[in-house]
């Protein structure tokens, strides 16, 4: 089966959640076709939490798992680090107050 390349992945996700009105931004442009992708979710109450996808060793299925979580300048951070480790790194920011950001709805693992 072919993967999608990130850049599609990413406008997709983008629409999806334009469609449900949550507010979301690139804020680092990564590798179009192959690179990683890391959402973060900002509450704006000062606290947000990061995500990245990763693979299940047991089964093989992609998966999203908390990189982070707490005050927003320490999420920050941590996205900061990844991105000096992989500068082909993406990174999405969705501001919600009610904590969506769609990353458990069926078509966003793939």
């Amino acid at each position: 089966m072919a993967r999608l390349t990130t850049r599609f992945w990413v406008d997709a996700y983008l629409a999806r959640l334009s469609l449900q009105t949550i507010p979301a931004y690139v804020t680092a442009h990564g590798d179009d076709h192959a690179g990683a992708v890391l959402v973060k979710l900002a509450t704006l109450d000062g606290k947000a939490r990061a995500f990245t996808r990763g693979f299940d060793l047991m089964t093989g299925a992609r998966q999203w798992t908390e990189l982070a979580a707490g005050d927003e300048r320490e999420v920050d951070a941590s996205i900061a680090k990844q991105r000096s480790f992989d500068p082909d790194l993406w990174v999405i920011e969705v501001e919600d107050r009610q904590g969506r950001h769609l990353l458990d709805e069926d078509g966003l693992s793939d």
